[in-house]
């Protein structure tokens, strides 16, 4: 689609002295959703499972994964200023834009079904105590009451999630002060006979119970100081309700059979020592956690419109209203959702399709916080300082019980993910945040290039190739050539001198963008560099003398053969001195026609022996041959043999050559017959589309002899001169060893 993204959202709520606060805005939310509908509904039939120390392990664990994600939460809050969009706002402010909208649009989905979970649940709760009612219509009602509230105030709405908080905590008093429902023995496992729900089934029906925190985390754009807020209100709601869920474990466990807490999902009605108390729980709970994620849903919709991650014609949900900047069309379309959730779902369908989402937003979190820590940014500087183990802890636990839990649904999962992140990776999308992509390979380059070692190996010869271009688009053969030797197999820049004297700092730059973005519309990985000097030899020169880094430098110089007599001596001169510098020179001269390399089908080697020029033209012939371009291209090994002299043994022993060092190619053998090498090229490689040709070490007069190599090659196809200046055996690059030293 094209879009991009300036990374500057349309309108930018600031932080005001009437925000919420780390109670209000944090924890409130967080723990009504924490003790919501799993809790009143859900948790007797998971301790009915999988037993008393079943579900202390289910709780424990999944708080653990919650808590390590807190860490990670609080510290990507205490180190950004948290704007709307809450978990959304995090990941792509730190793993980029492309990442934090994979994230971001199945983390919406899960907080709009959540929104169903808890109507649902509620009209689950009603329908008991009133059989007559519907279920369906009722929980279609109750999500349309729970969107209304949200679209009148975001601060109504927290306001009576303190009476909704009395309520809850009235009821759980009066299941503490209640009685058992029938003897019973504690089951500390489950019972194998009663053919019970699997632990990690039951782990996904309950996991979404302790994602509550995101309610909080969601509100970011409403709070008054994020930074401080979230982590103070985050981990209070995670310790109060594990607290509470531990101590739910031993009271269901001792006072109902595992039967019975299976099979009556209002058991707690029975429990408690006034009963009506669960249902004002119930109700309350379920209604105040619906409202949590009708509030926070659309805001992560409103960051993605914003962020332009959504489609051009979504972006109208970016809009705010109101001094609140409440997303009132974000909060109709996330109702429409949730409204076709409660037609067609029920908890026990739902809850499973929220872990999932819910564990790889926290995978996500948690590995962001883990990188950053780890690459030790000097820009990453959390004021709540986690070690990078926990958030790695984190990440991998959540893809452990994703796993666990059900792999289809993780591949699944996984896969939608990597469909919406190549989707906005092929829009090309950008931002002025920057990610930790750079940060990532800034740390494996250096750690790559620490370990690159001071002793050569021929074994490990690669091609860097850097092209002398001038103006990419004059000289696209050049890139053309250099591109297909490389095929991602060494590093490739293409350097332009530029003369002109104004030419600035900035105008380099600009210069620099323009080349790479004409590379990369032509599929070409390559590195760009652009230099300004007063003379282009004298340039070139030093560019090549001081381009790379460490070890790792351009090993191999790729330019045009020059045309032009009146700089002929500056042009052999730097010939003679890149080899001196011990780089390979290829230098080719164009055909003067369109195609330069015309079918890219056949390409004639004049061999001259394994050694030096010989063995780096094989190596070209190899690589060009593996290139995408070339890869239909047939190699002709062509060798002259005096007049009279016999060419079996020759051709065999060339045959044995070519077979042990595994490239495909034909053997020709010429008889020379009393002809000038001159005309026997002319003869033998008129009709060829590309002639690799060695070129001897620069002497005394190397302009002579460039200028008849000039002649000789005069109206033949392109010509590749081809002259080794590595001290490198490349007989030993191409043939495999069978003996290895210890």
């Amino acid at each position: 689609m094209g879009n991009s993204s300036s990374g500057k959202p349309e309108h930018v709520v600031q932080a005001s002295k009437d925000g919420l606060g780390a109670f209000g805005g944090v924890f409130t939310p967080s723990i009504l959703t924490i003790l919501g509908v799993i809790m009143y509904l859900r948790f007797g039939w998971v301790v009915g499972n999988v037993g008393l120390l079943g579900s202390l392990l289910i709780v424990t664990l999944a708080t653990g994964i919650t808590l390590l994600t807190a860490f990670s939460i609080a510290a990507i809050a205490t180190d950004q200023r948290v704007r709307i969009g809450g978990a959304y706002y995090m990941i792509s402010r730190s793993l980029g834009i492309e990442s934090g909208g994979a994230v971001g649009i199945p983390l919406y989905i899960a907080q709009a079904l959540s929104v169903s979970l808890y109507t649902i649940g509620f009209a689950e709760s009603v329908v008991g105590v009133f059989p007559a009612l519907d279920i369906t219509w009722v929980g279609v009602i109750t999500t349309v009451v729970v969107a209304a509230v949200a679209l009148v105030s975001a601060r109504a709405a927290i306001r009576a999630q303190y009476v909704i908080m009395f309520a809850i905590a009235l009821s759980l008093i009066s299941l503490i002060f209640g009685s058992p429902v029938e003897s019973t023995t504690i089951e500390l496992w489950g019972a194998a006979d009663r053919n019970s729900e699997p632990f990690w089934s039951v782990f996904a029906v309950f996991f979404p119970a302790v994602t509550g925190i995101m309610a909080g985390v969601n509100m970011s754009g409403d709070l008054r100081d994020p930074n401080r807020s979230i982590p103070r209100g985050t981990f209070a709601a995670i310790g109060v309700g594990y607290v509470i869920y531990m101590g739910l474990i031993v009271l269901l466990a001792m006072r109902a059979d595992a039967l019975s807490l299976i099979e009556d999902p209002l058991i707690m009605r029975k429990i408690a020592y006034w009963g009506d108390s669960i249902l004002l729980g119930i109700w309350g709970a379920t209604l105040s956690s619906a409202v949590g994620s009708i509030l926070g849903a659309p805001r992560v919709l409103q960051a993605l419109a914003r962020d332009k991650i959504l489609p051009d014609f979504m972006k109208f949900l970016g809009k705010g209203s109101g001094p609140d900047d409440t997303p009132r069309y974000g909060t109709v379309f996330t109702l429409c959702i949730a409204l076709v959730a409660v037609w067609f779902g029920n908890l026990n369908l739902i809850a499973p399709i929220l872990s999932m989402f819910f564990l790889t937003t926290y995978g996500v979190i948690n590995a962001a916080a883990g990188i950053e820590t780890l690459l030790d940014s000097p820009s990453f500087r959390p004021k709540f300082k986690v070690h990078w183990g926990f958030s790695l802890l984190g990440a991998v636990g959540c893809v452990a019980v994703m796993v666990l839990i059900n792999l289809s649904a993780t591949v699944v999962a996984a896969l939608f993910v990597l469909m919406i992140y190549l989707w906005l990776e092929r829009r090309q999308m950008k931002s002025v945040w920057g990610d930790l992509n750079r940060g990532i390979w800034m740390a494996v380059i250096r750690e790559a290039l620490m370990h690159i070692g001071t002793d050569f190996e021929p074994k490990s010869w690669r091609p860097h190739p850097i092209v002398l271009s001038g103006a990419p688009r004059k000289r696209w053969h050049l890139i053309d050539f250099a591109s297909s030797i490389t095929q991602n197999r060494g590093m490739l820049t293409v350097a332009t001198i530029v003369t002109d004297e104004d030419f600035d700092e900035t105008r380099l730059e600009n210069m620099t963008d323009h080349i790479q973005e004409f590379l990369r519309k032509r599929s070409i990985h390559s590195l760009v560099k652009v230099n300004a000097a007063s003379d282009p030899f004298e340039g070139s020169l030093n560019l090549v003398e001081s381009y790379g880094l460490g070890k790792l430098v351009p090993n191999t110089i790729i330019l045009g053969a020059s045309e032009n007599p009146g700089v002929r001596d500056r042009y052999c001169d730097m010939i003679s001195e890149l080899y001196r510098k011990k780089r390979n020179l290829i230098l080719i001269r164009d055909n003067g026609e369109e195609e330069v390399y015309g079918n890219k089908g056949r390409i004639d080697l004049w061999w001259g022996g394994l050694k030096g020029n010989g063995g780096l033209m094989m190596i070209l012939a190899y690589l060009l041959q593996e290139s995408i371009p070339w890869r239909n291209a047939v190699v002709r090994v062509k060798m002259i043999l005096d007049d009279g002299e016999a060419d079996e043994d020759v051709r065999r022993n060339l045959r044995r050559i070519i077979n042990t060092i595994r490239i495909d190619a034909e053997i020709d053998i010429i008889h020379q017959q009393g002809r000038t090498f001159s005309r026997i090229l002319h003869d033998s490689s008129s009709d060829a589309d590309l002639i690799l040709l060695g070129m001897a070490a620069p002497g005394d007069d190397f302009r002579a002899y460039y200028e008849n190599l000039q002649g000789m090659t005069r109206d033949l196809p392109t010509t590749a001169m081809v002259l080794a200046g590595q001290e490198i055996s490349f007989g030993e690059v191409l043939i495999q060893k069978d003996t290895m030293t210890g």
